[in-house]
């Protein structure tokens, strides 16, 4: 039998693919184990970004497996140390993670790619989330997507289910970058690759911030930022890394970031 989840370690870069014909779809066994693998990436020091992709070309991922629910798995079963998918509810995962899309993205298998820092995908993708017609609740997507795009937008493709392709994704800002099948990954792996030779204590920094902040206030985020109340902002001022930026800006050279 095919491995489920497949990974790929490349330096600082894991590479995760879903293997599951013929779309995809996630069931419980599946969503815990791509949780325990996104865990296993956030507790490893010595990788610094993840990519989530999968295998075939149709699907990106159905989302939820709803043969497997018909055999038993429960909508409101047990998804694993990181929500449905292994990501949306994933605690502590300040390292960035990109979406490599290629496919439909429906349903979980869209609210998966929201997941994630970036999204670049193929320009045969497609997107949607007709739980509307089965009469059930987008839950993370009635969630992430009126703050990814404009309101209105956001609940056209709630209330209707209709599918959005990819350049519409590209143009209401979804999408990072839109490319052909044969190029996608090559892009990602790029893109990857700058990521890994970043600053790892700021790009945690960046993401604690971002996501405490959704519910703050601006100023009492700023505040809390000043006064090192962010965990990650009090390593990073603490930090090696920290006066390593501002000296390799004073030796007029690249800096090495050691990630401490």
């Amino acid at each position: 039998m095919t491995e489920v989840v497949k990974t790929r370690r490349d330096g600082a870069i894991l590479e995760v693919t879903l293997d599951r014909p013929k779309a995809n779809a996630i069931d419980l066994e599946t969503s815990r184990l791509l949780g325990q693998t996104f865990k296993a990436f956030r507790d490893d020091p010595e990788l610094r970004v993840a990519i989530i992709k999968t295998a075939g070309d149709k699907f990106f991922s159905a989302g939820w497996d709803l043969k497997a629910a018909a055999g038993g798995d429960a909508v409101d079963g047990d998804y694993g140390v990181g929500g449905f998918g292994g990501l949306q509810e994933l605690r502590d995962l300040n390292k960035p993670v990109i979406a490599c899309v290629n496919g439909m993205a429906v349903g979980g298998g869209f609210e998966l790619a929201l997941s994630c820092d970036l999204i670049y995908a193929s320009d045969t993708s497609s997107f949607a989330l007709p739980e509307i017609r089965a009469g059930t609740l987008a839950d993370a997507a009635t969630v992430k997507l009126p703050k990814r795009m404009p309101y209105h937008v956001a609940m056209d493709l709630l209330f209707t289910g209709r599918w959005m392709d990819v350049l519409e994704a590209h143009r209401w800002g979804l999408v990072n970058e839109v490319h052909p099948v044969s190029q996608l990954e090559e892009r990602v792996w790029d893109v990857a690759r700058l990521l890994a030779d970043g600053p790892p204590l700021v790009f945690a920094a960046i993401k604690e911030v971002a996501r405490e902040a959704e519910a703050m206030t601006f100023q009492d985020a700023m505040n809390r930022i000043t006064k090192r109340r962010f965990r990650t902002v009090d390593e990073l001022y603490d930090s090696e890394d920290g006066l390593e930026g501002f000296r390799a800006f004073a030796e007029k050279r690249d800096p090495v970031w050691k990630g401490r």
